[in-house]
């Protein structure tokens, strides 16, 4: 199976990481390209234009997340897009994985902490049920 193009839902956790290198080696095995999906939730938009002046700060905050996953595709040579996408992640993920012709989805089991790992476990759960494409979750 060829992976050209795949989908990788980062949340800017540690954990993430681990997804990201998933992702990275499945890129690299059939010379594929990421697109790096970053979703911004209500309540993570109301905190940053609480603590953000404009939407130039708000904007490269949000970039700031998936950085470290970034500096990764950099690091191993890997093609990516970023698309920072607005809503409740689960939804926002499969409606953006439904729209576009992704070869496989990559998203990781967990999150920040043990409130976001049961709320992302339940993003990977319906990203597993409702991504038309294979989805590889990362524990």
């Amino acid at each position: 199976m060829m992976y050209k193009s795949i989908l990788l839902a980062s949340d800017g956790s540690d954990h993430s990481l681990r997804s990201a290198n998933h992702a990275i080696q499945l890129a690299k095995c059939s010379g594929g390209k990421i697109d790096l999906v970053y979703v911004v939730d209500g309540d993570t938009s109301k905190q940053d234009v609480l603590h953000y002046s404009n939407k130039y700060e708000i904007a490269k905050a949000r970039r700031a997340k998936v950085s470290s996953v970034e500096e990764l595709l950099t690091e191993e040579n890997v093609e990516y897009e970023v698309h920072i996408l607005h809503g409740e992640p689960g939804p926002t993920i499969v409606e953006f994985a439904n729209n576009h012709d992704f070869d496989c989805a990559v998203v990781g089991s967990r999150g920040l902490n043990n409130l976001q790992t049961m709320i992302l476990g339940s993003v990977s759960h319906k990203v597993a049920k409702r991504v038309e494409c294979p989805v590889l979750i990362v524990k």
